[in-house]
């Protein structure tokens, strides 16, 4: 049985729009034995989401109750809504030899980092620019102009975390940004073994 000291838990976090979900989504399909930490949301899905794949979707009242039973290794209300990864979620990932992928923002690295026994590699990354960071947020044509103005604004808050991550990269050309993070990978697995 695998413990946490064997697992690889990265961290990817990024203001909204700078690529992160790709990036999570690339890693996965490479690396068989990542697995992405599926957070709890009261959101309501996207069209193209699926429950218990992209997220667990569930109610404010739901959540609440798991805040309140301690269930959640990380969680925080980003725009109007909750977000957080259940402690049963990342436990069942590692009692099954996976390596685990996060996509969460700063404030749940924060929360996850209090976490001694939790490994994690934390790693930050940037759009090139605030003005390249409107237009993919326009062009993925995911979200209202509210919330496309939301996410803007809410950049120069995340940017100031960056200090709190090990490694940060600047995703002005995706390849490139994932070769980095694949060197972190290798790297870290070495270490392991």
């Amino acid at each position: 049985m695998n413990s946490k000291d064997d697992s690889i838990m990265i961290i990817l976090s990024s203001p909204s729009g700078a690529g992160k979900t790709t990036i999570t989504k690339k890693i996965q399909q490479k690396y068989q034995n990542f697995k992405i930490s599926v957070s709890h949301t009261t959101r309501k899905p996207r069209t193209n989401e699926v429950d218990r794949v992209d997220y667990f979707f569930i109610n404010t009242e739901e959540f609440k109750k798991k805040i309140a039973n301690e269930e959640f290794y990380e969680h925080a209300k980003i725009f109007d809504n909750y977000y957080g990864t259940t402690k049963d979620s990342v436990n069942s990932l590692v009692s099954n030899n996976n390596d685990i992928l996060f996509d969460i923002d700063w404030q749940g690295t924060k929360q996850l980092s209090k976490f001694k026994e939790l490994k994690l590699i934390k790693i930050f990354l940037l759009p090139p620019n605030k003005t390249e960071l409107e237009k993919r947020l326009i062009q993925r044509n995911q979200d209202k102009k509210e919330i496309v103005s939301k996410r803007l604004k809410a950049y120069d808050e995340d940017i100031i975390h960056w200090n709190d991550y090990e490694h940060v990269m600047i995703n002005d050309n995706l390849e490139n940004c994932f070769k980095q993070i694949e060197r972190i990978i290798l790297l870290a697995k070495k270490q392991i073994n």
